[in-house]
């Protein structure tokens, strides 16, 4: 008999979410710091929980276009001229899918360009997700380590062999999957790594799949108001170039599932009859209060990116000072992304820490086998002395093991 059930295979073998794995040992347990998720334990602005009410009292409970609400398509569009003008509003409009969360948008993605046998290049370490969504579509998937900095004033940063990824893009290469800023380990691209992707892809006929979602989450200066540098700043209207976009992490909206695809106009269409097949539409309410959160987003976004500066500040010069501890300050998005001298299997370290010190990290070896060994800890905090509560914790563990 099919051990599987008559599951296909690459289904059967899927495997489990190690980030899970770990929350599951704080089950039942109090006082447990968790740190474990991509989310901040913040709630949703009260003005934009109070656009959806409004649309559910209003009777909005009906389906809606497949792209999305024309009116939230135009604040997006508005949005995403904001941050990289130049060709205007109208320029965007044609080239956006609303999508039911940033997950759903990725996997939308390969569905519309891989095939079975395809191959499909992705930077790692990297969000699971995105190299299971191209194995479920049956391609070949060829990871790309990003190298560690092992000493000097940037030791535990995570940086990109730009010359080991392109010689692994050839003719063959169907799809190369980015994320940056990334998560887990906060690298970001420059633009002129982006230009010399985008000309590689180009010359090999490679489609890209950026994932930026933590494009806002980018500290490079203290107004929150700036933004990681995007492919979209430097690509041309025709492309082979899709950037997917989450609500969930500049708008604390991420229980809301909701995203967007940036895409080429001739692919807009057919995402539409795609986004039928899989969910039909994102719920009339829930882009309601998406729209309202675009239009009053200066509101939200720059407090929030101030907000979480100072929780890295806060949290990474109280880990670099933990003996044995290894750790870089990220650039971009929520995450420190750490290693322990002497403590090598994460996800017995991490579910221990859970059960012996109330701490409750991510385990490395989630975001693929190069980062075994290290711990992602997301400091999106409301409250910064939770982050110094946890590395108390940490160093108070360590001396006892």
């Amino acid at each position: 008999m099919n051990p599987a059930g008559g599951l296909r295979a690459v289904v059967a073998q899927l495997e489990g979410s190690r980030i899970r794995e770990v929350a599951n040992e704080g089950l039942g347990r109090e006082g447990v710091l968790k740190f474990w998720f991509g989310e901040s334990d913040e709630v949703t602005p009260e003005f934009i929980r109070d656009a959806a009410v409004a649309s559910l009292q209003a009777g909005e409970t009906f389906y809606a276009h497949n792209l999305g609400l024309a009116e939230l398509r135009q604040a997006l569009a508005v949005y995403t001229d904001g941050l990289h003008p130049g060709r205007g509003a109208a320029h965007w409009v044609d080239r956006l899918a609303v999508t039911s969360g940033g997950v759903n948008g990725l996997m939308l993605a390969c569905q519309a360009l891989v095939e079975a046998g395809d191959e499909v290049v992705v930077v790692t370490p990297i969000w699971p997700n995105l190299v299971a969504q191209p194995r479920i579509m049956g391609a070949r998937v060829a990871c790309v380590p990003l190298k560690v900095q092992a000493s000097g004033p940037r030791a535990g940063a995570w940086t990109l062999d730009m010359q080991a990824l392109l010689d692994a893009i050839t003719p063959s290469t169907r799809l190369l999957i980015v994320n940056a800023p990334n998560n887990p380990t906060g690298w970001t691209l420059s633009r002129e790594q982006q230009q010399t992707i985008l000309a590689h892809c180009r010359r090999t006929g490679t489609w890209v799949l950026a994932d930026e979602v933590y494009e806002r989450l980018y500290f490079a200066d203290d107004t929150g108001n700036g933004a990681a540098s995007s492919f979209l700043d430097v690509a041309e209207p025709d492309d082979r170039l899709i950037v997917a976009h989450s609500f969930s992490k500049s708008f604390l909206m991420t229980g809301w599932r909701l995203g967007w695809l940036v895409l080429p106009a001739s692919l807009t269409q057919a995402m539409g009859k795609l986004i039928e097949f899989n969910t039909s539409c994102a719920p009339v309410f829930i882009q309601r209060a998406a729209t309202v959160a675009l239009e009053r987003g200066d509101e939200v976004t720059p407090a929030l990116v101030v907000h979480l500066r100072h929780c890295r500040d806060t949290l990474v010069p109280l880990l670099q000072a933990v003996p044995g501890v290894s750790v870089a300050t990220p650039w971009g998005g929520l995450y420190a992304f750490f290693q322990i001298q002497g403590h090598d299997d994460c996800l017995e370290v991490a579910k221990r820490l859970v059960r012996e010190a109330g701490l409750g990290l991510a385990p490395g070896s989630a975001f693929g086998p190069e980062a075994a060994g290290w711990l992602r800890w997301c400091f999106a905090s409301k409250d910064p002395l939770r982050l110094e509560l946890g590395v108390h914790r940490l160093n108070e563990w360590l001396q006892r093991n």
